[in-house]
């Protein structure tokens, strides 16, 4: 487990989540929490339930069972609150196509701010996000998948949101994009920022997680220190879980 803060929070906390869609338990007490400057990779096949605690933590679920928290706000009790100290980056980051990325960011961080950036500012986010100079004014229909996920991260760091969620961020990208996704969220954990990421990329999980869960029918099977690990054995820690779950369930 993740240490706690100084308050004796940790910034991400799920305790007990349970969820149910008629005949399938999609969580089945999930207890989860991540610290300040960790990435937490959730790994799992599709259906193990991790999109399922991403709705919860977003506050478009509502839990069976069980408490979800943002910052030590209750997520159930007060989304809004809750929700302002989180960023959500989706496995499709949805953009204006006919907008530029600067012009993207800033309207997308007006929505929610209290204060307009300048736009050198507005610059410096994108930059930290990893889009370089030239792409600043180009319109967005002309990104690849890469540079629109580097936009919804720049959107994120202009928040300046303690927690970070994605769901499936390397999914569709090309090794050199996701290699740059993964230097952009070791910067992040670097300045503290919580970051959970859903994922069923093993490999990119081992490379930027400080800690990885793999998920299976909507229980944490096992805990894996990355840095213990190699790519190889990940693979069959992964699949035995797997198999394991799925034998007992036949």
């Amino acid at each position: 487990m993740a240490a706690s803060d100084a308050g004796g929070h940790c910034p991400l906390e799920l305790i007990g989540l349970r969820k149910r869609f008629g005949p399938v338990q999609a969580l089945a007490g999930l207890d989860l929490r991540v610290g300040a400057g960790e990435c937490y990779a959730l790994l799992g096949p599709n259906g193990a339930g991790k999109t399922t605690a991403l709705n919860i933590l977003l506050g478009f679920l509502q839990p069976d069972a069980g408490t979800a928290r943002i910052a030590a706000v209750d997520v159930q009790a007060d989304p809004d609150r809750a929700r302002r100290n989180l960023a959500y980056i989706p496995e499709q980051v949805q953009l204006y196509p006919r907008l530029s990325g600067l012009e993207n960011l800033a309207y997308f961080h007006g929505l929610g701010a209290s204060e307009a950036m300048a736009d050198a500012q507005l610059r410096d986010c994108l930059r930290q996000a990893g889009l370089t100079d030239t792409a600043h004014d180009r319109r967005v229909h002309t990104y690849s998948k890469g540079m629109r996920q580097k936009v919804g991260i720049a959107i994120a760091l202009a928040r300046r949101a303690p927690v970070m969620l994605l769901d499936e961020p390397t999914s569709g990208l090309d090794p050199e994009a996701a290699f740059e996704l993964n230097n952009s969220l070791r910067d992040l954990a670097a300045r503290g920022v919580t970051i959970l990421m859903a994922t069923h990329d093993l490999f990119r999980a081992r490379e930027v997680a400080s800690r990885i869960g793999i998920l299976v029918a909507g229980r944490l099977q096992q805990e894996v220190d990355p840095a213990s690990v190699g790519g190889a054995e990940l693979e069959s820690l992964y699949l035995a879980a797997v198999r394991d779950l799925l034998g007992r369930a036949s």
